[in-house]
């Protein structure tokens, strides 16, 4: 089946993660892609949500307004990744971007592990770096009313319990 698309630009809901060490690669990567992000909403989990609003929004002058549209859930530990999972699983989140450390143990990996196998299982396509992350907004279907398709789960929701 073949991704829906129209040809006018339409707004998507980026969700937005990234681990305390990457933090920081995460504001600089917003800051250069701004002028495309600004045009989309953006969901945090609370921790980046917050640095978000302090490097970004803050940062904003009046003749530079950046108006981020950003809904903040609970810190990843706290239960916003689990948040971000069932917007997912409700069709509320178009992409992720997930900046996590590969160098440092998280006090939450299930967390973050069912999160990531969320975004696999509903085909959202998610960055974990930077350089997908750019590859992701800049290709092509990132400008359209891109549908991924979803593998076909009823035989595993309608079986035989015994």
């Amino acid at each position: 089946m073949e991704a829906a698309r129209k040809a006018t630009p339409v707004t998507k809901t980026i969700g937005l993660v990234a681990h305390d060490n990457r933090k920081k690669d995460l504001i600089e990567w917003l800051e250069y892609n701004i002028d495309i992000i600004k045009q989309h909403n953006i969901v945090c989990t609370g921790t980046t949500g917050k640095f978000v609003e302090q490097a970004i929004i803050n940062k904003s002058t009046a003749q530079q307004a950046y108006n981020l549209k950003i809904t903040r859930l609970k810190s990843g530990p706290l239960g916003g990744d689990q948040q971000l999972g069932a917007m997912i699983a409700e069709g509320k989140i178009d992409i992720m971007i997930f900046f996590w450390d590969p160098m440092e143990p998280q006090a939450h990996d299930v967390d973050v592990k069912a999160l990531l196998r969320i975004t696999v299982l509903y085909n959202i396509p998610t960055a974990s770096n930077r350089a997908t992350a750019d590859f992701m907004i800049s290709s092509p279907l990132f400008q359209f009313d891109y549908k991924p398709e979803i593998k076909d789960y009823s035989s595993y929701i309608n079986r035989k319990l015994t």
